[in-house]
């Protein structure tokens, strides 16, 4: 009960806090987790190695003074003895012994009382031996005191031999001693290691679940919510979170205007249907088919106090950009991009870039959606903002082909747009490749885009051949798919400049 309650109130505390200090937090976990190991890793290393790698360099320099003093006492009595040509050897075994006796170690923090007493009585006694023993050597066996100097010599080699013996035993009992207290520590250290790891492998889990379920979640969610506004579905559910951040403020802002646009739509509707009703003698078939499709163009663009929305969307972009949660303002930007332009264009048609626009935000949230499952390539090779094309083509159609075409796929795909002037035509692809058709699915489609059911054909795609089909004489939109390798859809239509004049 205790730690549910714990668990509780750090997720209420995290989900008040501003995205800024969430990911600040976050990161800051991380380094300090990076921080941790690194620090018990170097702790290891000195426990494990440094602290045995002293025991053995002690016990290894005493064991080359005691060899060291052997082989000098030696050399020193064959020499002594009338083997004058040993001398070389003498003096190497000599060198050896200095070289030792200054290896020895001599710090009393490390070695203690006794070992240093020991080292600093051998070192002493040796300076004097020195001493001794090389005016030994100068003299000549004539000399008065010969006799009695080199047994003096003798008896300082036996007395730095037993004095480096006894070392030898002290060392290697405090090394043993360091030994034996540090194996238990070695042998609980692999728990140590697993224990603390399952402990910080689990936070840092716990800590990703809650940044996915307060940031990258409810941005989900957004955009599914947006998908479904852009298929007409103005009246499902609210999109729901627990945020009490920026985030939160945008969904709450967002399920407002969804209702309000689905209640504004619906009046639009019933208005259309009287008007229907009033004109349907006066018209002819040409021209009612025109005006419904203006009509359905209308209410795709029908807004209720835009003012509202956008104004909400930049203040909560403006939020995100001072807290630099650089991914959470870009994807707002693009979203408040795309509901600008459904809402706010009433032209059939607007320059070419400004579809390509429309189009590179709509990716944009898809790709943070879907990651690298979805990719994009555009080849441009006209004046964008030149050329005039029919609204709201390109974003249905692309629209159609991540839904029906690469999204079912599970590695994916990509979609390909490719817009050319060839003479006095303008030519647009828009292709994936996706799951495909089979002959027979496309024929289907054909036959049920020509027969106006957009049950079947789709309310996007069916929409841009209706209306690319009135609003040009001598336009063509064709489509071509394989099953297996993808869907391709071409548009021929008039180039024309921004004038309406052709080029």
């Amino acid at each position: 009960m205790g730690k549910t309650s714990v668990r509780k109130r750090i997720k209420q505390f995290w989900q008040a806090l501003t995205i800024k200090k969430k990911i600040a937090t976050f990161t800051g976990t991380v380094f300090l987790i990076i921080a941790v190991s690194v620090l018990f890793n170097v702790w290891v290393v000195k426990f494990s190695l440094i602290d045995f790698n002293r025991i053995l360099q002690d016990n290894a320099a005493v064991s080359e003074l005691a060899q060291a003093l052997e082989e000098e006492s030696i050399q020193f009595e064959t020499y002594i003895k009338g083997n004058r040509e040993e001398r070389e050897s003498l003096d190497i075994a000599i060198e050896r012994t200095g070289r030792a006796v200054e290896k020895l170690p001599f710090r009393y923090s490390e070695i203690g009382e006794q070992r240093y007493a020991k080292t600093w009585s051998i070192k002493s006694c040796y300076e004097v031996y020195c001493q001794k023993r090389d005016a030994m050597l100068a003299m000549g066996e004539n000399a008065p005191d010969y006799i009695k100097r080199l047994y003096e010599v003798y008896e300082m080699q036996d007395y730095l031999e037993e004095y480096a013996a006894t070392l030898m035993n002290e060392t290697i009992e405090d090394g043993d001693g360091l030994y034996h207290k540090k194996v238990p520590m070695l042998i609980c250290m692999p728990i140590v290691v697993v224990v603390s790891g399952i402990i910080l492998v689990t936070g840092m889990m716990e800590l990703a679940a809650l940044m996915n379920q307060t940031i990258i979640s409810p941005v989900v969610a957004l955009v599914k919510a947006a998908q479904r506004i852009a298929a007409n579905d103005f009246f499902s559910e609210d999109v729901q979170v627990q945020n009490e951040d920026e985030l939160g403020e945008l969904v709450h802002a967002f399920n407002k205007m969804k209702y309000a646009t689905g209640e504004y739509i619906m009046a639009l509707e019933e208005k259309r249907k009287t008007l229907d009703l009033l004109h349907e003698e006066e018209l002819g078939k040409l021209e009612t088919e025109k005006r419904l499709e203006m009509i359905k163009l209308e209410l795709l663009k029908s807004q209720i106090n835009p003012h509202f929305l956008f104004n909400t969307l930049n203040v909560i972009s403006g939020m995100a950009k001072l807290e630099e949660a650089e991914t959470t303002e870009k994807m707002i930007l693009a979203l408040s991009s795309l509901f600008r332009y459904n809402l706010k264009t009433p032209e059939q048609s607007v320059p070419l870039a400004k579809e390509l626009k429309v189009v590179a935000d709509y990716m944009y949230l898809q790709q943070m959606r879907f990651g690298e499952r979805i990719r994009y390539e555009l080849n441009c090779k006209v004046e964008q903002e030149l050329v005039m094309v029919p609204a709201f083509t390109f974003q249905p159609l692309v629209e159609n082909a991540i839904i029906h075409g690469v999204s079912p796929k599970e590695e994916g795909g990509s979609i390909r747009i490719v817009v050319r002037q060839k003479e006095m035509r303008l030519h647009i692809v828009i292709g994936d490749d996706g799951i495909g058709m089979t002959e027979e699915e496309l024929q289907q489609l054909k036959s049920r885009l020509k027969t106006d059911d957009a049950r079947h054909s789709g309310i996007g795609l069916g929409n841009v051949y209706r209306r690319i089909t009135a609003m040009y004489a001598d336009g063509n939109f064709e489509i071509y798919s394989k099953k297996n390798a993808g869907t391709v859809i071409f548009i021929d239509i008039p180039c024309r400049e921004e004038t309406g004049d052709m080029t």
